[in-house]
């Protein structure tokens, strides 16, 4: 698969590999290097949900509300 470099510097990324990544416009996408190769990746955003996993009792005070609104991001 292939892309054109444009004149500032940009490409258009297939829509097949867009569809694989399952990347959306204004989404990041991570580089990395090995060798004379490059790999892209979606940027992997850390979920509010990440913060409880793991956890085999919540802490005692810890209301069913400020859970909610920590996996809400509030």
């Amino acid at each position: 698969m292939t892309a054109k470099l444009t004149s500032k510097g940009q490409i258009t990324i297939p829509k097949k590999v867009r569809e694989k990544l399952g990347i959306s416009p204004g989404e990041e996408i991570l580089f990395s290097e090995s060798g004379d190769t490059f790999a892209i990746r979606k940027v992997m955003k850390e979920s509010p949900f990440d913060n409880w996993v793991g956890y085999l009792k919540i802490k005692k005070g810890t209301t069913s509300d400020k859970i909610v609104n920590d996996l809400r991001g509030k």
